[in-house]
């Protein structure tokens, strides 16, 4: 099974490196100076799971990419999703398959409309990784999992496949029946952290410390559990029960990592993170005020950027 992994960034990079690692035929699609980077130095992962170098990564840019591929991994943000749409077109053939691993819904629209919603399966990870000055991927805890399947919950014959060639990564990859539903319920939480610890400035624990930030943070994933509830996709009892204890644990240092984009002046995920789910909220009469909040400051924040 041949995998281009878009990018080599943290993610693409992490998922892609340890299934490139385990023998897989990966290739990875990156711009000039990525493909400069792993050329010198190869592709270095930064692991509690294990540090791996990658000498000379296969790696193609896109006025290069003439070849069909039968996965195609998609990990960037969803402010370059049509950049990256243009770049690996060409790789895509009547037998691809697309895992999105954006956050958010509006991606799945934008790839059903170019590629049809045949080839375009539902995706999500978890992991907290970056790259650090020495364009590193680095892994910050031993948390990780990449999980995808059909959006209407069959268990395909080409999701059989792509399980079996990915369960070689050792990163704790599934084959999900609930696809839909599990990417709803991470775009409940990441959107109630990403408002909340934007907005505020701060990490939770230092939110449930102040006046009423126990309060606030509950409220705001209310409010994101309201609309994804009325869009079909109720949040889970165990999701909510373990997101409610990650949201209000005291001392806790956790953030979004659009929170950390934010402190460091880089683009934000600010409409399709927070912006759609405020559309599609007032478009079923859920009250979304907090959320109408942190949205109102991550664009003036954006303005600010220029």
């Amino acid at each position: 099974m041949r995998i281009l992994v878009v990018g080599a960034g943290a993610i693409g990079g992490y998922f892609g490196g340890r299934m490139l690692q385990a023998g897989c035929d990966v290739t990875f699609l990156v711009r000039p100076k990525r493909a400069a980077e792993l050329a010198a130095a190869g592709l270095v992962i930064k692991s509690p799971n294990g540090d791996v170098t990658l000498k000379n990564p296969p790696a193609v840019q896109a006025d290069q990419l003439t070849e069909k591929f039968d996965v195609v991994l998609l990990s960037c943000k969803a402010f370059d999703l049509e950049d990256a749409i243009k770049s690996f077109a060409p790789a895509v053939g009547s037998q691809t398959s697309i895992v999105p691993l954006l956050n958010g819904m509006l991606h799945l629209d934008v790839l059903d409309r170019k590629f049809g919603r045949e080839r375009v399966l539902g995706g999500l990870c978890a992991i907290a990784a970056t790259l650090n000055e020495h364009r590193e991927v680095v892994q910050l805890n031993p948390m990780q999992s990449l999980s995808f399947g059909e959006r209407d919950g069959k268990l395909s014959d080409r999701v059989r496949a792509i399980a079996g060639t990915m369960a070689s990564g050792n990163f704790g990859s599934s084959a999900s029946e609930n696809i839909v539903h599990e990417m709803w319920e991470k775009w409940v939480f990441l959107a109630s952290l990403a408002a909340s610890t934007c907005l505020m400035r701060a990490a939770v624990g230092n939110i449930v410390a102040a006046p009423s930030g126990k309060d606030f943070m509950l409220g705001m994933l209310d409010e994101c559990s309201e609309v994804a509830t009325a869009e079909g996709y109720a949040p889970r009892a165990p999701f909510l029960e373990r997101t409610r204890g990650m949201l209000t644990a005291a001392g806790s240092q956790l953030t979004a990592s659009m929170f950390r984009d934010v402190k460091a002046g880089a683009p934000v995920e600010a409409d399709h993170v927070v912006g759609d789910l405020i559309k599609r909220g007032e478009a079923a009469k859920v009250p979304v005020r907090r959320l109408r909040l942190a949205y109102t400051h991550l664009k003036a924040y954006e303005n600010q950027r220029g």
